[in-house]
């Protein structure tokens, strides 16, 4: 065998090599999506405190949120408690865009035992058009937090 085509098979058996561990190391751990991984970090940063990061709320202060039954319901209802608050809860219609909002509630309704269906951005965007409640606006100071 000359040496160029030795070459030649050792470079192919090594891309194939190659190709087969990325596809093995891609099937193995399947990426997050974004809209999951983002509304896990915004629960973390705006929502955990009050809460707490296993939903678990703080009993006579903060709701739970895990196995809430309001939180499973209507996605309408529970998008305009962020868009406008509720008892002491402020809203997060300034400070939380349409896409983060519905990121975190798709977070919520999805863990600690909940099942609710996923929203849309559109979804928000259209209770918040519903409520009445201003557009986002991602250059807008606001102090409510």
């Amino acid at each position: 065998m000359s040496r160029r085509r030795h070459s030649l098979i050792a470079a192919l058996l090594l891309a194939a090599g190659c190709a087969g561990a990325a596809g093995a190391s891609a099937q193995a751990a399947p990426p997050t999506p974004p809209l999951a991984a983002d509304g896990k970090a915004l629960f973390m940063k705006n929502c955990a405190a009050c809460h707490q990061a296993g939903g678990r709320g703080i009993p006579g202060a903060f709701p739970a949120l895990a196995g809430n039954a309001f939180v499973q319901g209507r996605a309408g209802e529970v998008a305009a408690v962020l868009l406008k608050g509720r008892g002491g809860m402020p809203d997060f219609s300034a400070s939380l865009s349409d896409r983060d909002i519905a990121a975190v509630l798709s977070f919520v309704r999805s863990n600690w035992g909940n099942t609710g269906a996923p929203l849309a951005e559109a979804e928000v965007l259209a209770q918040r058009d519903a409520l009445q409640v201003d557009h986002y606006n991602n250059g807008q100071m606001s102090n409510k937090h």
